[in-house]
């Protein structure tokens, strides 16, 4: 069974990070439309949605037109970039968090980080501009 389905999918686009995206967005939406029920506008639009962007999702997995659909992925990233970096750069600094306090500089907004632990009151200098600040920890 498992050799057919990899026989079935050989030639096809598959799934890469702009589907991931839209199968998040098909059942958001879908929960949603459990919360606020489908009698009212609302409801019904999300369910529409929800039903729409789950198709899309499995006709971008089983396109065979790959050129097409790598061309729609790269948009997608190139769109999404600033946003995934920003979400990764949080992401590390949380957890960095537990081994090391993180400051700014007053001066120009570098993040430095100073180990746990030690003195309750520390001199920073900014290795950037070489503003020189104290911070209680």
């Amino acid at each position: 069974m498992r050799e057919k389905f990899i026989r079935f999918m050989q030639g096809r686009n598959g799934v890469d990070q702009f589907s991931r995206f839209t199968m998040g967005v098909a059942l958001v939406a879908i929960v949603l439309t459990l919360f606020t029920g489908t009698r009212n506008g609302l409801g019904a639009f999300l369910d529409i949605l929800g039903m729409a962007a789950l198709v899309y999702t499995y006709y971008r997995i089983f396109s065979k037109n790959i050129s097409k659909r790598y061309a729609e992925n790269q948009k997608y990233l190139s769109v999404s970039a600033k946003y995934r970096s920003w979400f990764q750069k949080e992401k590390r600094m949380m957890s960095q968090r537990k081994d090391y306090h993180i400051y700014s500089c007053p001066g120009c907004g570098q993040k430095i980080r100073i180990p746990r632990g030690g003195f309750k009151k520390v001199e920073i200098e900014c290795p950037k501009c070489h503003t020189k600040f104290i911070k209680r920890r």
